[in-house]
């Protein structure tokens, strides 16, 4: 069966005006239901994992400080957030379910989580929307209680996974790919085990390609045993902050390599949400939408 992981706290209203779109996590899981690609037994509601879960990755300074909402003005604005006690329990919420889902996916060989994909969170400091790296905290508990060996990070958002970069840097089990708009956020890049920065406007076919041929690469020189997807939907046309330009069903094949990739190899894979800013919500949900059918398809 396919877990999602999933919580109302996901969705937790951020003041007036704000332009990052939480609604969208809110909104997905209905549509799932509505179109029956999901139902309610599909979903849990994550267990909040102990503080060591994060000291796994990030520096002990850096978490005292969050929690006891101690950030500096600068650092706060940095994060793109304003800072509140729920927006860091939303924060760590969303990587329990990362790890979650990670677990199950152990058993069922996908499983994926509503929200996630906080890349931008470096090991002391976050950035660009997120707090707390999810993707590095769950590779770090999988290998750590001996889940998994050698991790492998398809981080396919429109922006570089810098703090991922960052926290995995020296660490040989964990292999990090970001495919991003080399023009676009952040400006000074992290450098990943394999980085590949495209150029504004790239459409399907030169994407796919690419992106076919790097993962192909990727597995001839590393042994994956376990692989986190980041699927962020800020590579389609319509995205206001994204620059390039995939059509929808772009999106939905860049999705069906990742995970026929994982399938036909036999490789656990655990999905989680990362951006999408297009100005029509619908436009969001639509792509968003598009990996949990064929999580569906070729997995069950």
């Amino acid at each position: 069966m396919l877990k999602i992981a999933y919580s109302t706290i996901y969705a937790h209203p951020l003041p007036a005006g704000h332009r990052f779109p939480m609604e969208k996590y809110a909104l997905l899981p209905q549509q799932l239901m509505y179109e029956g690609t999901a139902t309610e037994e599909n979903f849990f509601d994550p267990t909040v994992f102990g503080e060591e879960v994060i000291l796994s990755t990030h520096q002990p300074a850096y978490w005292e400080k969050l929690k006891k909402l101690e950030l500096t003005k600068s650092e706060i604005r940095r994060t793109g957030f304003p800072l509140s006690k729920e927006l860091v329990d939303r924060e760590v919420k969303i990587l329990s379910g990362s790890i979650q889902s990670a677990l199950f996916a152990r058993e069922h060989g996908i499983a994926m989580n509503i929200a996630g994909g906080t890349h931008h969170a470096y090991s002391d400091r976050g950035e660009g929307f997120c707090l707390l790296n999810d993707l590095a905290v769950t590779a770090n508990y999988l290998i750590r209680h001996h889940h998994a060996s050698r991790v492998l990070i398809i981080d396919l958002d429109v922006h570089q996974g810098n703090g991922t970069a960052e926290i995995f840097q020296n660490v040989e089990e964990v292999f990090t790919f970001s495919m991003h708009g080399q023009s676009n956020y952040p400006m000074h890049k992290e450098k990943s085990d394999l980085d590949v920065g495209l150029p504004d406007k790239i459409e399907d076919e030169e994407y796919l390609y690419l992106l076919n041929t790097h993962l192909n690469q990727i597995l001839e020189r590393f042994e994956a045993d376990f692989i986190l997807y980041q699927s962020g939907v800020d590579v389609l046309k319509t995205d206001k902050l994204g620059k390039l330009a995939l059509s929808l069903d772009g999106v939905k094949a860049r999705d069906q390599i990742v995970l026929k990739l994982a399938h036909q190899n036999g490789i656990p894979i655990m999905c989680c949400m990362g951006g999408g800013y297009s100005p029509q919500i619908k436009d969001i949900i639509d792509a968003h939408a598009q990996v949990y059918r064929l999580a569906q398809e070729i997995f069950f």
